[in-house]
């Protein structure tokens, strides 16, 4: 995606917020505001007509207090109507459920509004790029389990970093094993949980090194 430009929805219902995340998105040379949202219903709307690259979408729009659906539910609806766009979340809740939901949900990355910009701009280029990206406080959020969890691959989540380790994409995962992406990307979520990684190069190099995969 060398030289590509990306083009980016921005939906929060704060103007100030969507103001200071334009300018600093288009500070980048590869970035570029096609378009902004103030609710969810409008980032899905958008999304179907404009068509962009990657979403950043809230978590929850207007606190809780407004009618309307949320960052959550919009992103259900992206995976459906707007398979092609890549959604990552800005937000400033970092609690386990919400992120386990969101990815799950069909997001492609997880950041937080009080981090680093660089971490935000990394997730964005990620998501196009079809990887998965986390700020370092969701990792740790995914990773850090009671004894209690389980922590052991399940036969279908093998079977989907076999496929990871033979470099196909989600759709070919999909493709291959009968299911759908967004069921894909569920199990890649409990992958990634499970092994501690936050992409899928690292997925495959950490089932390698406990012996879940031959790739001799």
């Amino acid at each position: 995606m060398s030289g590509a430009v990306l083009r980016l929805l921005v939906a929060d219902d704060h103007a100030v917020v969507r103001a200071g995340l334009r300018a600093l998105l288009e500070g980048e040379p590869d970035l570029r505001v096609a378009a902004e949202a103030e609710s969810g219903e409008e980032a899905v709307r958008l999304a179907e007509r404009l068509a962009p690259d990657v979403v950043l979408m809230d978590l929850r729009f207007g606190g809780g207090g407004r009618s309307g659906i949320d960052g959550i539910e919009a992103v259900r609806r992206l995976a459906a109507s707007a398979p092609a766009a890549a959604v990552v979340m800005l937000t400033s809740y970092s609690g386990r459920a919400d992120v386990v939901r969101a990815l799950e949900a069909g997001a492609r990355g997880y950041v937080l509004k009080a981090g680093p910009p660089q971490e935000l701009f990394r997730a964005v280029r990620g998501a196009a790029a079809g990887a998965l990206g986390l700020a370092p406080e969701v990792v740790g959020e995914l990773v850090a389990q009671g004894p209690s969890v389980e922590r052991e691959l399940t036969g279908r989540e093998r079977e989907v970093v076999r496929l990871l380790a033979d470099g196909l994409s989600n759709r070919a995962i999909a493709e291959a094993l009968f299911l759908s992406e967004a069921t894909v990307k569920t199990h890649l979520v409990r992958v990634y949980r499970k092994l501690g990684a936050d992409n899928r190069a690292a997925a495959v190099s950490e089932a390698v090194r406990r012996g879940l995969l031959d790739l001799a």
